[in-house]
C-alpha cells in the first residue's frame, strides 16, 4: 500500500464478520493488503498466543482491542470492572497494544437498580480515575467511546462529543481519553470536523464506517477524504481503525478504501 499520511487499523470482528475464515486467516489478509495494524472487540475469547505468532509472522501490530464489558457506571461493580481492567492490561501486555477500549455504561440497565443517571456519572467518573491510574502505571491509554443513541444503542450513557470531552477533563488523566467514532458522532450531532479539530488532543483512537447502514466508507453521507485530511492536519498519531460491516468479500472494499479514500 502506497504511504498514508495517517494510519490506519482494520477491526476483523466487525469489517471479516460475516467471512466463514479464521481470525488468522482474516489477519494475513489484511497484512497482504499492505495494513499494518488490526484491532478487535473482545480479546478473552479469542488465541491469544495464536495472534501473537500471526504478529509475529506477518508484521502486523494491533491498535486497540476492548476492556471487558463491565458497567463502570455502577459503584458496586467498581472491583469487579478494575480487575478486568487489570486482565485487559496484562493481554495487551502479551500483544504489544497500547490502546484499550472502554465503554461508559448502559443507563437501562443501572435505572432498574435504581441507579440515577447523576450517579451513573459519578460512579463513572471515580472509576475511570482508578482505572487510569492503571492506564499511567502500565504506559497504556484508555479510550471511553461515545456511541449512538438513535440508531444503535439506545439506554447506553455517552452520546454527544461535548459530554465526552467534558467527562475526560473531570477524570483529568492524561491516559484516558476519547474514542471518536466517526459513524456515531454523524448520527449524533454532525458537525464532524468543527467538533474534531479543537479537541484532537482528547482523542485517542478513531473509528470510521460509512452512513448509513455502518458500511464502507465510500457508502452513505460522510465525505470521508475531507475529515481524514482534516485530522492528518492536526498532527494526529493515533490509528483510524475501520470498523464497518459487509456481507461482501472483505478485500475489494478495503482495496477501494486504499484506492479512493484514505489519505
Amino acid at each position: 500500500m502506497k504511504e498514508k499520511k495517517l494510519k490506519y487499523s482494520i477491526c476483523i470482528d466487525a469489517v471479516f464478520m460475516h467471512e466463514k475464515i479464521s481470525f488468522a486467516e482474516a489477519m494475513k489478509k489484511v497484512a497482504d493488503l499492505g495494513f499494518e495494524a488490526v484491532e478487535f472487540w473482545s480479546w478473552w475469547d479469542k488465541d491469544i498466543v495464536q495472534i501473537r505468532k500471526c504478529m509475529d509472522k506477518t508484521g502486523l501490530k494491533i491498535a486497540a482491542f476492548c476492556t471487558k464489558f463491565i458497567n463502570p457506571g455502577e459503584e458496586f461493580l467498581r472491583e469487579e470492572y478494575l480487575k478486568g481492567v487489570r486482565e485487559s492490561i496484562a493481554a495487551a501486555r502479551r500483544l504489544n497494544c497500547n490502546t484499550l477500549i472502554a465503554q461508559a455504561g448502559w443507563e437501562f440497565d443501572s435505572f432498574s437498580k435504581g441507579i440515577t443517571k447523576a450517579k451513573h456519572r459519578e460512579s463513572l467518573i471515580e472509576t475511570m480515575k482508578r482505572a487510569g491510574e492503571l492506564a499511567v502505571s502500565e504506559n497504556v491509554n484508555l479510550v471511553i467511546e461515545p456511541l449512538n443513541l438513535l440508531v444503535n444503542h439506545p439506554g447506553y450513557h455517552l452520546s454527544t462529543s461535548e459530554d465526552a470531552f467534558n467527562l475526560v477533563s473531570q477524570i483529568d488523566c492524561p491516559n484516558v481519553k476519547i474514542l471518536f467514532d466517526i459513524y456515531h458522532q454523524q448520527i449524533t450531532e454532525g458537525n464532524l470536523i468543527r467538533n474534531i479539530i479543537p479537541n484532537i488532543e482528547k482523542i485517542g483512537h478513531f473509528h470510521a464506517a460509512g452512513n448509513p447502514g455502518r458500511g464502507e466508507l465510500a457508502e452513505g453521507e460522510i465525505h470521508y477524504p475531507n475529515v481524514l485530511k482534516s485530522i492528518a492536519k492536526c498532527g494526529y498519531k493515533g490509528y483510524i481503525g475501520l470498523e464497518y460491516m459487509t456481507a461482501e468479500d472483505p478485500v475489494p472494499g478495503l482495496e477501494r478504501a486504499v484506492r479512493d479514500i484514505l489519505v
